[in-house]
């Protein structure tokens, strides 16, 4: 489809007597360069397709399948339909700015079936300056009152053959732990589970680069969406809604009406770096539901599971045990470390193992633990503590638990191996982040489906994980692991959903060739300065510190871990190129923070320091030096100002980070 106009108005419905199926309806955009075209096929089928800077880049068709009615994507007219648009600047407590403009046009389409049982549904959609947004609405209405949704016929048609960047799953019950393939969309696999998001590199027929990335957000008594590939077409997707779990497959909501889907989401931008920039996933969430969210402190924690508990130079034995925590208390305390996690190796520190029907007390510490010792230690040392947990042991005891946990005073909790987003577990999601901003505690979801902009709503919820982390340099063969071309997929793809947890802060970095797995000390992939960059690459509201507290002490960039912070009032990508580079720059209050790293090759960047305000600038940079190995790094200093360009060489695997503070301060 070819528009060579601008029409901003919220819609146009033809007005002249026409034929049912030449029904049409347009919506733009604030600026004009996306439109959706919504039609009714000849077939009654709800039909819309995209357009970005006037090229067609994607078309699709809607529709729901009932069990005791049947599907519903035929036979439809359009009855009604209202326009809105919105222009709105709120403020974010915990995010990559602490705030942001939702600034789009909405367009609401009442569907009606000329058939018995003559049944209705609402699409709305939205668009906005950097992607389009759509979901269904399930009317109260007799034909459709108490209903079982056993699938979403939502297809999606590609335009061309763009390069796809796609995550195959096995099937449903998955932690999103596994690697990104990429290949022409036409050669990825027929009736593969693909988790979201899905990015899409796109050349349009005057080569105008798109990048599209898909995904869902307000995921919310709804089941979680995957997408795979329609047999016989190359590059049709159709959804698919992760089932209930104990039941027939078929069974994937359970609703009375009014029922609301999450909002379908297409992401769109001339460059990737506008997609990590994006607050588009937040804006489609409900506001704030925490009065005063004061309470919520990012920051960062300690992590020693991840580095087995290796200590040196100890006169202890290291382990799940009283003396292993009072030292990393007192490790946290001495470098201004916020929270220290308490976590396990074969037991958890609530003892262990994990009952299978979640028999286990998460209210009582594990023998090796004395809890009130190391809450008194941890409260007069001004540390707060964390606590690990497996979702079962949690579950039946959940208030019992939170209740008692504030009145202890930690910190939050880590919340691990629900592998799972069915409609019961993202209702489970949903009651934890309420009860626990009742009872001022954060959470962070380990073993988890991706985000889909619930932190919004709940900003005591900190980050998730939800990709394959860099634990898997503890087990994967030679070749594996968490590589450095992962690590930047991990940025340009999974951290488009949102917060993005990763074991941070490993001090053992090796070049992704003399990689070989260790579970206890492990090693990680990239320079020093690819490890460094991380904090401020991903979007991370508790970061980590999961190396051992002993190897931390006199090595360069240690300094910066401490202080780089966690919650930012502003992000601008500087350099986005992916599978070879990306360069963030984040702001915090006057000062801000650059990280890059790379990939495969080296990489010399001439940086434009325009984004700063006026005056001068003490820049602080750490930077690889790889003629001395993967672990060294030089730290320089010296004034800079918005006028001047930063150039920075970064070596193979390699990274940077710097800090520029105004000399005024």
């Amino acid at each position: 489809m070819r528009h060579s106009y601008r029409l901003f108005l919220l819609w146009i419905f033809v007005a002249t007597p026409l034929p049912l199926a030449a029904q049409s309806h347009l919506l733009y955009s604030p600026d004009g360069n996306i439109c959706l075209s919504f039609e009714i096929t000849s077939q009654g089928e709800a039909s819309f397709e995209v357009d970005y800077r006037n090229s067609s880049i994607l078309s699709g068709l809607l529709g729901l399948e009932f069990a005791d009615s049947g599907p519903l994507k035929t036979n439809f007219r359009v009855v009604g339909h209202r326009g809105a648009s919105r222009d709105h600047t709120y403020e974010i407590p915990v995010g990559k700015a602490s705030s942001a403009r939702d600034h789009h046009r909405e367009l609401t389409l009442n569907l009606k079936e000329t058939i018995f049982p003559h049944r209705v549904i609402e699409i709305a959609f939205r668009a906005f300056d950097d992607g389009l947004a759509f979901r269904y609405k399930i009317p109260q209405q007799e034909a459709i009152k108490n209903f079982v949704l056993t699938d979403e016929l939502t297809r999606f048609k590609v335009t061309g053959d763009p390069v796809a960047r796609v995550l195959p799953l096995k099937n449903y019950t998955t932690s999103y732990e596994a690697y990104y393939e990429t290949r022409p969309l036409s050669q990825t696999a027929a009736r593969q589970l693909f988790g979201l998001p899905l990015l899409l590199e796109h050349s349009t027929s005057d080569t105008t680069p798109v990048w599209m990335a898909l995904t869902e957000a307000n995921l919310n008594d709804y089941a979680g969406m995957y997408l795979s590939k329609i047999e016989g077409e190359p590059n049709s997707f159709i959804s698919k809604l992760s089932p209930l779990p104990g039941r027939d497959d078929r069974a994937k909501v359970l609703g009375h009406t009014p029922h609301v889907s999450p909002w379908r989401v297409l992401m769109i931008a001339d460059n990737p770096g506008r997609l990590i920039e994006s607050q588009l996933i937040v804006h489609l969430n409900e506001p704030c539901a925490i009065p005063d969210p004061s309470w919520i402190k990012p920051g960062k924690t300690t992590f020693p599971w991840w580095n087995h508990y290796v200590l040196e130079g100890v006169d202890f034995t290291a382990g799940v045990n009283t003396a292993t925590m009072k030292h990393y208390i007192d490790f946290c305390a001495e470098y201004g470390i916020s929270y220290h996690t308490l976590d396990g190796l074969d037991i958890a520190w609530y003892g262990g193992p994990i009952a299978p029907r979640g028999a286990t007390d998460v209210t009582t510490a594990a023998p090796s633990i004395d809890l009130p010792e190391l809450l008194r230690y941890a409260q007069q040392k001004g540390v707060r503590l964390r606590l690990w947990m497996h979702w079962r042991a949690l579950k039946p005891q959940l208030e019992e638990a939170f209740a008692l946990y504030e009145k202890w005073g930690i910190e939050g909790v880590m919340i691990d191996f629900t592998d799972r987003d069915d409609q019961e577990m993202v209702r489970w999601y949903h009651e934890v982040a309420r009860k626990a901003a009742k009872h001022h505690l954060t959470v962070t979801w380990h073993g988890t489906y991706k985000p889909t902009g619930m932190e919004r709503t709940w900003p005591n919820v900190l980050s998730y994980e939800g990709v394959l982390n860099q634990e898997y340099n503890k087990w994967s063969p030679a070749g594996e692991g968490a590589t450095p071309r992962h690590n930047l997929n991990a940025a340009f793809i999974r951290m488009l959903a949102g917060p993005l947890d990763y074991h941070q802060g490993g001090m053992r970095s090796v070049l992704s060739a003399d990689y070989r797995p260790r579970d206890v000390a492990p090693p990680v992939q990239g320079t020093r300065g690819h490890q460094l960059a991380m904090y401020v690459i991903y979007q991370n509201h508790l970061s980590m510190m999961a190396d051992s507290s002993t190897s931390y002490l006199g090595e360069s960039g240690f300094e910066f871990m401490v202080d780089v912070p966690a919650n930012w009032d502003e992000t601008r990508v500087l350099v986005a190129e992916m599978d070879r580079c990306l360069v963030i720059a984040r702001r915090k209050g006057t000062s801000w923070y650059l990280g890059g790293m790379t990939a495969g090759d080296a990489r010399t960047l001439e940086l434009p320091l325009n984004f700063l305000n006026s005056g001068s600038f003490q820049l602080e940079l750490y930077r690889d030096q790889p003629d001395q190995g993967p672990t060294a790094l030089r730290r320089l200093e010296f004034q800079t100002d918005k006028s001047k360009i930063l150039r920075v060489e970064i070596p193979r695997e390699g990274g940077f980070v710097g800090r520029l503070q105004p000399l005024s301060d």
